[in-house]
């Protein structure tokens, strides 16, 4: 018979010291954040990821003479030795102790960088359309060119939740799950996803893999993101209409995921998001999220960042007690 004391006791003080060392990442990311001074002369983490999947994709998707199936298969292969490649260095980073821990999860977090960047929109809409299309070109891959100013503003906002999963929540999740070696794995993941992850000629066949395990990844933290947008709304009192709206408009959309933080904030906020979209030559028809809310324009896209630091300020204290154990 298995004795279960002494495993739950080693789990917990491992829970432990994981949250106290993700707490204190959270405040270095927002203390910190990406200071350009140090990736200028050094490449980011991600950065070489990028370059590892870079390096995958121009070696193994083949489109000539290969069949999609194959492709399909050497994309899923390319995925899983990458996958392991980041959870043996996320492996040999541990040994670093807690504090080589908290730098590396305090430089794969995006809490600051992701308000600086949804923030610079709001204030580039104030300076003319041109400046806040720049802007808002920094942080979406649509088409910005003859985006109008409640487009731009929605662009904002959606980013903002859905990167409040990805960027946040996310990693953080899969630190306290996996330590570093699940961090980097799923920040490998992520990243393949952000570059192969399409559904066009390129890729549909060769990063459905890495599109599919992304997925799966976020499933949990998506919905946590946006019940913690939920709650937070709470204090504005909005906590019902974001939770309506998440719970009517969520699961229309085209990401299994995306929808649902996004809903929770269009409800938030009370202004309507999503609709139809332009990616290149293509209109994306979609549904829009709490369609009878108001226009978004550069106030909406503050208040959501209020929302978004009011969701990590109830994580943070949804998660402290586990330093406890």
């Amino acid at each position: 018979m298995i004795d279960w004391e002494p495993i739950l006791d080693v789990t917990a003080a491992v829970l432990a010291a994981r949250t106290a060392v993700l707490l204190a990442a959270l405040a270095i990311d927002w203390l910190v954040g990406e200071p350009d001074i140090l990736w200028r002369r050094v490449p980011h983490p991600v950065v070489l990821f990028g370059r590892a999947i870079s390096f995958m994709d121009k070696r193994l998707n083949k489109r000539r003479g290969v069949t999609g199936k194959s492709r399909q298969v050497r994309g899923i292969l390319a995925i899983v030795i990458l996958v392991v490649l980041a959870a043996i260095i996320g492996w040999g980073l541990s040994f670093g102790g807690p504090v080589v821990a908290c730098i590396v999860v305090a430089v794969l977090l995006a809490a600051r960088s992701l308000d600086e960047h949804i923030r610079a929109v709001a204030t580039a809409m104030g300076e003319g359309i041109a400046a806040a299309r720049t802007a808002v070109a920094m942080i979406v891959g649509r088409d910005t060119k003859s985006m109008k100013k409640g487009d731009i503003a929605r662009a904002a906002i959606e980013t903002g939740a859905e990167n409040l999963s990805d960027g946040v929540i996310a990693p953080a999740l899969w630190f306290l799950v996996g330590g570093l070696p699940g961090l980097l794995a799923y920040k490998m993941v992520n990243t393949a996803d952000s570059m192969i992850g399409y559904r066009n000629a390129k890729y549909r066949a060769f990063g459905c893999g890495a599109a599919r395990i992304d997925d799966v990844m976020n499933l949990i933290p998506a919905r946590l993101t946006a019940l913690l947008i939920c709650g937070s709304a709470m204090l504005n009192g909005r906590g019902t209409a974001a939770l309506g709206s998440m719970m009517r408009d969520g699961r229309h959309h085209a990401s299994p995921n995306a929808g649902w933080p996004e809903a929770a904030m269009a409800g938030a906020i009370n202004v309507w998001l999503a609709g139809p979209r332009r990616y290149g030559n293509r209109i994306r028809q979609a549904r829009r999220f709490n369609e009878g809310g108001g226009e978004a324009d550069a106030s909406a896209i503050r208040a959501a960042l209020q929302v978004l630091i009011m969701a990590q300020l109830l994580f943070a204290l949804l998660i402290l007690p586990a330093v406890l154990l």
